[in-house]
């Protein structure tokens, strides 16, 4: 699971992001874009889950997801040269496809 020790820079804004190994990339790269999509994403889900609180099965499905979707997060923000402390895998990706089969059941 992701650990966020500081969500703020204080380095003002001059059109560039960080990567989690301190490399800075245009904010209108693919790998900003990407993880400002998963980002949203999970803020969409997190709304959803707003709906699911009495439903114990959706909100602990839903609540995964969001977790996975932090690691996802993480993952594109750590350029593939790096060795990170996660990445999204098999596992994971089989149980999203699995709950997406019963919620469509």
């Amino acid at each position: 699971m992701v650990k966020l020790n500081k969500i703020y820079t204080r380095t003002g804004d001059t059109g560039e992001t960080s990567l989690v190994n301190g490399m800075r990339v245009s904010k209108h790269a693919r790998r900003p874009s990407a993880f400002g999509e998963v980002d949203e994403a999970n803020s969409v889900i997190g709304l959803a889950r707003l709906h699911t609180q009495t439903i114990a099965d959706a909100d602990e499905m839903l609540a995964r997801i969001q977790n996975d979707l932090f690691d996802l997060g993480a993952d594109i923000a750590t350029p593939e040269t790096d060795k990170p402390a996660l990445r999204v895998t098999d596992e994971q990706v089989t149980r999203l496809e699995f709950e997406i089969d019963l919620m469509n059941a």
